[in-house]
């Protein structure tokens, strides 16, 4: 029979979840851990997880919203034991326990990790007509399309960043020269390249928008090299903030309902 949890062992976790630490003056550890695309925060490294580990002081006045999702966030609380040690989770794994239910609404405007940076709202009034038309062509989902394009350049079509990108998706040169971009600088040139740019990542991912995103932010190759999303901190920080720019888009669209689930 598994111990019953501690007060201290369930506030780890629980304080993390409803993002309110208890009183006591010490820090404590979560590990927000990824897998298959979503979200859970445990007290241990979950296996067959990528994981980053986050410090917070109890007596922190604001915590950062660690799970990336904006809404309302129903989920479970679970117990197993690893390496001769009982963990916290709120992902359910081979041999966990259930050990409570909680809902969550995250703070309105909470970025969805530290170095995040700000997400900001939805902006319908972007390139309206060219976001419809593209995302209609290519088949990809238009509040994804215009998630990219306000992580990628927020909309300004004159956008040059310093490795040469440029315009609304910031479509690298050689990029835009394969889709048949003539103004790199036109709107309407560029988020159609870029619709059909994301169009070809999602087919190569099988529809993961993690790697898709992880791609056009480090390139085919980088994601080749390493199997996966790269371990680089801008192209992580830069997948969270597509990903909750995403869930802005499809509630300002209509599309999505804002009630969310945590990993189980």
């Amino acid at each position: 029979m598994n111990p019953r949890p501690s007060a201290t062992a369930l506030r780890i976790v629980a304080a993390a979840v409803l993002l309110a630490l208890a009183a006591g003056a010490q820090a404590r550890t979560v590990y927000r851990c990824v897998r298959d695309g979503t979200v859970s925060l445990a007290t241990a490294p979950e296996p067959g997880s990528r994981c980053v580990a986050k410090e917070f002081d109890d007596n922190a006045a604001k915590l950062p919203n660690l799970w990336g999702e904006m809404g309302v966030i129903n989920g479970n609380l679970y117990e197993r034991q690893q390496d001769g040690k009982t963990v916290y989770s709120t992902r359910k794994l081979p041999g966990s326990v259930r050990v409570m239910g909680f809902t969550v609404e995250t703070p309105p405007g909470e970025p969805a990790h530290p170095g995040l940076g700000k997400v900001g709202k939805a902006q319908l009034d972007k390139f309206p007509a060219q976001f419809r038309s593209a995302a209609k062509a290519s088949g990809v989902d238009d509040a994804w399309l215009r998630a990219i394009a306000h992580a990628e350049s927020g909309f300004d079509a004159k956008a040059v960043s310093s490795k040469g990108a440029q315009g609304v998706m910031q479509l690298m040169p050689e990029t835009a020269k394969e889709y048949g971009v003539l103004d790199p600088f036109s709107s309407t040139e560029s988020i159609n390249a870029g619709a059909r740019h994301l169009k070809a990542l999602m087919r190569r991912y099988k529809g993961d928008l993690m790697l898709v995103a992880a791609a056009y932010n480090a390139g085919i190759g980088t994601v080749a090299r390493y199997g996966g999303v790269p371990p680089y901190r801008e192209t992580q920080e830069y997948i969270a903030k597509v990903q909750a720019l995403h869930q802005r888009y499809q509630l300002a669209l209509g599309t999505r309902k804002p009630v969310l689930k945590a990993a189980q």
